[in-house]
């Protein structure tokens, strides 16, 4: 393949790739938005109630234990909410398994290896969601989150903030940052491209996990902000994508948890 003909096919890669990632992105930040519109309810009082994240108006007493399908629901909620979140953050990484892919002769489909590259970085993010659906569930039956799924306990907020800005400092979270923040050298250091459905599908798991431990505990900080405030997800997002992508993302990272310190701090003693 010819120097000319190898750039026209990367090219053609990076747009199947990033289209591809920017229509699921598009379509799990439309479900988000979809249902919090739906538990915003106009308004209206939630006294005995909580909401159930279906997109349907659908309620449930408060002190009624969770169905299976309300699990079944909330953990959708999370698992997509996730996608949403990180989508963006990951592209130049699934752009770069496709690159690497593309230039090694024995690569065979790397397109589809990185589609299952991609399965396994969001399966990661699936486990977490099937943690964090579990904490939401704990957290509700002891009544310390209210109806619309955000912090009602001075306590367990600061508590939450203060961890999460002292985890922003921690050599785990930069030894995880640094996985995400280098798509080539991670590769090198794992074995570099993968062409079989398995080998894929553990790297992807792999760099997912990575992940999961860099962000873990500022998707927590939605247990006190609120799970379904869209603006407070965004900006986590945002914050996601600056801690991986620009030169100075380390220091993005702790200033950010300078100030869940901070916020927690005043939270407890305000």
């Amino acid at each position: 393949m010819g120097e000319g003909t190898l750039e026209a096919v990367l090219r053609r890669d990076r747009v199947v790739v990033a289209g591809a990632l920017g229509v699921v992105a598009a379509l799990a930040w439309a479900y988000v938005l979809w249902l919090a519109a739906d538990m915003s309810m106009g308004g209206m009082s939630m006294r005995g109630y909580r909401m159930v994240p279906a997109g349907l108006g659908w309620m449930a007493p408060a002190a009624a234990p969770w169905s299976a399908i309300e699990f079944a629901l909330v953990f959708a909620m999370w698992a997509v909410m996730m996608v949403g979140m990180m989508a963006p953050s990951a592209a130049p990484m699934l752009l770069m398994y496709a690159r690497v892919g593309r230039n090694k002769k024995s690569a065979g489909k790397p397109l589809a290896a990185t589609g299952w590259f991609a399965a396994g970085y969001f399966l990661a993010w699936t486990g977490f969601s099937l943690a964090a659906t579990v904490v939401q569930w704990a957290l509700e039956r002891e009544a310390l989150i209210d109806a619309r799924m955000a912090s009602g306990n001075v306590v367990l907020g600061s508590i939450v903030l203060i961890a999460a800005g002292i985890y922003q400092w921690t050599p785990i979270k930069n030894a995880c940052l640094a996985q995400c923040r280098t798509p080539f050298g991670f590769l090198m250091r794992h074995g570099g491209f993968r062409g079989n459905v398995l080998g894929c599908l553990q790297l992807g798991l792999l760099h997912g996990a990575y992940c999961v431990g860099c962000c873990w505990v500022l998707m927590a900080l939605l247990f006190v902000v609120g799970v379904m405030n869209v603006l407070w997800i965004a900006l986590l997002a945002l914050l996601v994508l600056l801690e991986k992508l620009t030169p100075w993302g380390r220091w993005v990272a702790r200033i950010a948890g300078a100030g869940c310190i901070v916020a927690g701090a005043w939270m407890a003693f305000s």
